[in-house]
């Protein structure tokens, strides 16, 4: 069978090869009336290979079934890489830049409307269920939501989790607000958030109007701590950790020194999270962790099903930010490496979008407040940037003639983890452009088509040049916020933040080879002009340059 390649490296398993036909030959079926209901799962931190037809030996039925009978969007990609940016993003249609939540620490969310408010507007009935993680580490109901069930931050995974023993043998538990009240936990919290939401669905909620559900899982989050049914799973499963986590020459070469020097750190791969645990087991524990996200779709399935409303039902299966297993050297997410920025993506919605098909247009967590709202069939709002992807996952538009412009990028440094330094990036035509705010450090610049795994820094190849100067150009006029302005943002810092590194790891990195140079020489001071063809053509032959004047000797 032939099939469309789509742009970013994703290894698909021989069921999935299969079962996915080629786009062009996939005929859209007739879409029935909307409004349709809506149930959005987000999982936290998931890679966006981490998926059963796309990573041998991962067991995930429930969300094979989806993209086997729906659309797989594997260039899905967050505009921000970090929860709590990314999930105000998800909410508000809008980039960190002009909702303001660009930490995980205490960003305020005054002024922000979030798209699910539209949808009560509409007639809908929306429940919210899980992590919030924004605004003043509260769990307190907010506006948009006929339902709510939080909890503070990050949460737990069991319900004694980070309790001594006294305040256990005491009876405390790790607290849900539960529409506005303090309820006692009970159970493993993917399972005990899942069961909140299908009593809203089967109990609470008025049949005779459409919903919006919102299930927002703490799985996969670091620390990720599966169910005990769970605990032995893929104990025997070989993880293949990814070549470019070694520490060698030909991987670090062109790579910025915070990179190398991260590795070492929180965030790397030689003291992830300041311990020696083998990443490979910590990998286990994520697809252990995953495995009652895949229970939780499979109990709304089944529900959807008995109910009758299968075809009436829209599922969008998705993640707030990718995650590194070690690509790089690095663990985590933040930076704009293709590991940290893709996502998965999988949209289902028998009768309406088409079953099987690999679609691969680049869509962005921007997009998913405007297409929700165009399911309900509410206009988008002026203060939204996205744009719906409906159209594109019915199949009345082609991923040729999907034309969402650049995809830019931004993560503002944090003082709490301080080895990610703030970073921005744009890619178009396939080449991805990567600079960093006020550090001495390099820019990076990748063809994705012929390196996917970005590893060979085009930043100085001559037949790269053009192109840089043009995307240098157009990320900063793209990094503009409402107001026009160019502003990097910041919150308090009230400690060192998280610095120790190992003490038998790597040490610092040396500077780049290329900028140890003699002093004296005549080209010195060509750097603090625009890159130019002239300008480069002085460098090489070692002469001063100044704009307007050429080359000087």
């Amino acid at each position: 069978m032939n099939r469309v390649s789509f742009p970013r490296a994703v290894v698909l398993s021989a069921c999935a090869l299969l079962s996915m036909p080629v786009w062009a030959k996939t005929q859209a079926p007739p879409a029935p009336a909307l409004p349709k209901n809506i149930v959005f799962v987000l999982v936290d931190d998931l890679r966006y290979d981490a998926m059963g037809f796309l990573t041998k030996g991962l067991q995930t039925p429930n969300i094979d079934h989806l993209a086997k009978n729906g659309v797989y969007f594997p260039n899905a990609v967050v505009t921000s890489s970090l929860c709590s940016p990314s999930r105000a993003t998800i909410l508000t249609g809008q980039s960190a830049r002009n909702h303001g939540v660009i930490d995980n620490n205490n960003s305020s969310e005054k002024g922000l409307v979030f798209f699910p408010s539209y949808l009560q507007q509409a007639g809908y009935q929306t429940g919210f269920f899980g992590k919030w993680h924004m605004g003043n580490d509260t769990d307190a109901p907010r506006a948009g939501f006929d339902k709510w069930v939080s909890f503070k931050g990050q949460g737990t995974y069991f319900p004694t989790e980070q309790l001594s023993p006294q305040q256990v043998a005491a009876g405390q538990r790790q607290m849900l607000n539960v529409d506005g009240r303090a309820v006692k936990r009970t159970g493993y919290i993917t399972d005990e958030l899942t069961d909140y939401a299908m009593g809203w669905l089967e109990k609470e909620r008025d049949p005779s109007k459409p919903f919006f559900l919102y299930l927002s899982h703490k799985a996969v989050h670091s620390d990720p701590l599966p169910p005990d049914r769970y605990k032995d799973l893929y104990r025997d499963l070989p993880i293949a950790l990814p070549a470019s986590m070694a520490n060698t020459p030909e991987n670090n070469l062109g790579k910025p020194m915070w990179v190398r020097n991260q590795r070492n750190s929180w965030h790397g791969a030689d003291f992830p999270y300041h311990t020696d645990r083998d990443l490979r087991e910590q990998v286990r524990d994520i697809y252990r962790t995953l495995s009652p996200v895949d229970e939780s779709l499979g109990r709304i399935l089944a529900y959807l099903r008995k109910a009758g409303i299968e075809k009436d039902t829209m599922i969008v299966f998705y993640s707030d930010n990718g995650f590194l297993f070690g690509d790089h050297g690095l663990i985590d997410k933040r930076n704009a490496y293709e590991p940290s920025v893709r996502v998965p993506m999988v949209v289902y919605a028998p009768g309406m979008v088409p079953r099987g098909v690999t679609n691969p247009a680049v869509v962005r967590n921007l997009d998913l407040a405007p297409t929700f709202l165009d399911v309900a069939h509410v206009p988008e709002p002026k203060q939204m940037e996205g744009r719906s992807w409906l159209a594109l996952a019915e199949g009345k538009v082609t991923p040729a003639d999907w034309k969402p412009g650049d995809f830019v990028y931004e993560y503002y440094w944090e003082w709490t983890f301080p080895m990610t330094p703030t970073t921005f990036a744009i890619e178009r035509d396939r080449v991805k452009y990567i600079q960093y705010h006020g550090v001495w450090d390099i820019e990076e610049l990748y063809d994705l088509d012929r390196d996917p795994g970005e590893m060979h820094n085009l930043i100085d190849d001559p037949a790269y040049l053009s192109r840089k100067i043009a995307l240098r150009h157009a990320l900063f006029a793209q990094l503009g916020n409402t107001q026009g302005r160019h502003v990097v943002p910041y919150t308090e810092k009230t400690s060192s933040g998280v610095t120790w590194r190992a003490v038998d790891g790597p040490h610092a990195a040396d500077f780049p080879p290329g900028w140890y140079r003699r002093p004296n020489l005549p080209s010195k001071m060509n750097d603090i002009f625009p890159d130019s063809i002239a300008k480069a053509a002085a460098s090489a032959a070692d002469k001063s340059f100044v704009p307007n004047r050429g080359t000087q000797k």
